[in-house]
C-alpha cells in the first residue's frame, strides 16, 4: 500500500469540523499556556510568599526556577500523552491532558504561605508544578497536531500560527483580563494575600473545557485513516512504520529550533510583566492594560507569521524571521528601559511582543512536517516539550546573570541575540523536501 491510499482513506470532515478542529486545539493551547502566563503576571508577589529572600532577584529566580520545574516535565508528558495519542486518538488525549492541567493549577492557590507552613510550602508549590507540567506536555501531544491534520495543506502555516501564536495571544489576553480583574477586586495588600490565589483557581476553566468542550471534537481525519485496514494483509507504507528513534536527527535539530523560538517569545512576552515592573515601576493595573494590548500583538503576529509560510516557504519564512529577531529586540529591549512615559512603555511592550513572536508561530508546522502520522504526536511533543524546556529556563539565566534589576537589559540584550542566531542556524539546516505531512 502506497501513501496515496492513506489519503483516500480519510474521513473527509466538513467545514464545520475542521474550524472547530483549529478553533478548539488553539483554545487548548490558550488554556495551556494561560496557566502558565498566569505565575509569570504574578511572579514578584510569589516570590515573596513561597521564596522569601533579603536579595530581590535571586527571590524572583526562585520562583522562575519553579516555572522551570513545569517545563522539565513537560516531556515526561509529551512522551506519555504523545504514545497515547498515536494509539488511542488525538482527541482523548487532548481530554484528559486539559483536565489535569486545569485541577492543579487551581490546587496551587490553596497552597498556605512560607510563613504559615514553613519550608514545606515551596516544596508542595513545587511538586504541584512538576505533575502539572506531565499535563502540559500532553497537551501538546494533542493541540499541535489534531488541528494541522484537519486542514488542507496549502493552508497548514496558517492553521501553525492560529493554534500555536493565536492560541498563546489568547493565553496571554485571557490571563491579562483576570489580572486586570482580580488586582481591580484584590487591591494592593489583598492581592498579596488572596487575589493570585484566586488567579490559580481560575485555572479549572481549563478543566470544564476539556470535559464539556472537547470530548465533541472530531478526531483527526490522518490518525483514522491509519486505524483502517486495507485489503488482506491490512499493511501499512513502510515511512508510517519507522520508530521514533528512526527520526533522532530530526527531533535533535527540531529541539534546537524550538528551544530558540520558544526562548525569544518566553524572553519577550513572558518576560515582560517582569521587566515592566522592575525597571519601568508600571502599576498593576497599567500593567494589566498594556499585556491585554500586547497579547492582541501576539495573536494578529503569528496568524501572519504562520501564513506567510504558506505563501513564502517554511524556509525562507523562518530565515527572515530569525534575522528580524536578532537586530528588532534587542534594539526595542535598549529603547523600553529608557523609556518614560506610559504611552512610550506600551508601545515598545506591544512591538517586543509581536516580534517575540516571529520565530515562534511557525513551530508547529515545521515540527509536524518532519514525522509521519503513525509518530506524529509523540515526535512533535517530545521535540516541542524538550525545546521549551530548555527556552523556558531563559528567564531564569536571565534573572540570575542580571543580579539586579538594573542588569536586566543588558542580560536581555545579549540572551535574546544569543537564540536569535540559534534559531537561523536551525532553520538554515532544516530541509525544505522532507514533508512527511502529505
Amino acid at each position: 500500500m502506497q501513501r496515496s491510499n492513506v489519503e483516500t482513506l480519510r474521513p473527509a470532515l466538513t467545514q464545520n469540523q475542521i474550524t472547530a478542529a483549529i478553533a478548539f486545539s488553539a483554545l487548548g493551547w490558550a488554556f495551556d499556556l494561560y496557566d502558565l502566563f498566569i505565575l509569570l503576571y504574578v511572579a514578584p508577589v510569589l516570590a515573596k510568599v513561597f521564596f522569601p529572600s533579603s536579595e530581590q532577584m535571586l527571590s524572583l529566580a526562585g520562583i522562575y526556577a519553579a516555572f522551570t520545574a513545569t517545563l522539565v516535565m513537560r516531556p515526561v508528558g509529551g512522551w506519555v500523552f504523545g504514545r497515547y495519542a498515536d494509539r488511542h486518538g488525538r482527541k482523548r488525549a487532548m481530554v484528559v491532558a486539559a483536565t489535569g492541567v486545569g485541577l492543579w493549577t487551581a490546587l496551587m492557590g490553596a497552597i498556605p504561605s512560607v510563613q504559615t507552613i514553613g519550608e514545606l510550602a515551596p516544596a508542595l508549590f513545587l511538586a504541584l508544578r512538576l505533575i502539572q507540567g506531565v499535563f502540559m506536555g500532553g497537551m501538546v501531544a494533542s493541540t499541535h497536531t489534531l488541528g494541522t491534520e484537519s486542514i488542507a495543506a496549502h493552508r497548514r502555516g496558517l492553521a501553525s500560527g492560529i493554534i500555536s501564536g493565536g492560541g498563546s495571544g489568547v493565553g496571554k489576553l485571557m490571563a491579562s483580563l483576570v489580572f486586570l480583574l482580580v488586582t481591580a477586586v484584590f487591591p494592593g495588600p489583598a492581592f498579596a494575600a488572596w487575589g493570585w490565589r484566586v488567579m490559580f483557581f481560575s485555572g479549572l476553566l481549563s478543566s470544564l473545557l476539556g470535559l464539556f468542550v472537547f470530548t465533541r471534537l472530531h478526531e483527526s481525519p490522518m490518525w483514522e485513516a491509519l486505524q483502517k485496514p486495507v485489503g488482506a494483509n491490512a499493511a501499512r507504507p513502510p515511512v508510517e512504520a519507522r520508530p521514533l528513534r528512526a527520526f533522532l536527527p530530526v527531533v535533535l535539530l527540531c529541539i534546537v529550533l524550538t528551544t530558540a523560538g520558544g526562548g525569544l517569545s518566553y524572553l519577550t512576552s513572558g518576560y515582560l510583566p517582569t521587566f515592566m515592573k522592575l525597571v519601568n515601576h508600571v502599576k498593576p493595573q497599567d500593567l494589566g492594560m498594556i499585556l491585554s494590548v500586547s497579547a492582541l500583538a501576539v495573536i494578529a503576529s503569528s496568524v501572519l507569521s504562520g501564513y506567510l509560510t504558506d505563501i513564502v516557504g517554511r524556509k525562507r519564512a523562518m530565515l527572515a524571521y530569525g534575522v528580524a529577531s536578532l537586530v528588532a529586540i534587542p534594539l526595542l529591549y535598549s529603547g523600553l528601559s529608557r523609556a518614560t512615559s506610559l504611552e512610550q512603555i506600551g508601545m515598545y511592550s506591544v512591538l517586543l511582543s509581536a516580534v517575540g513572536t516571529f520565530c515562534y508561530a511557525p513551530l508547529l508546522i515545521v515540527l509536524n512536517e518532519r514525522f509521519p502520522t503513525s509518530i506524529r504526536s509523540s515526535g512533535t511533543a517530545l521535540s516541542w516539550n524538550i525545546g521549551f524546556a530548555l527556552g523556558g529556563s531563559m528567564p531564569v539565566l536571565v534573572s540570575l546573570v542580571a543580579k539586579v534589576s538594573s542588569g536586566l537589559t543588558v542580560a536581555l540584550i545579549l540572551s535574546t541575540a544569543a537564540l536569535a542566531v540559534a534559531y537561523l542556524l536551525a532553520a538554515w539546516a532544516t530541509p525544505t523536501q522532507r514533508n512527511l505531512m502529505t
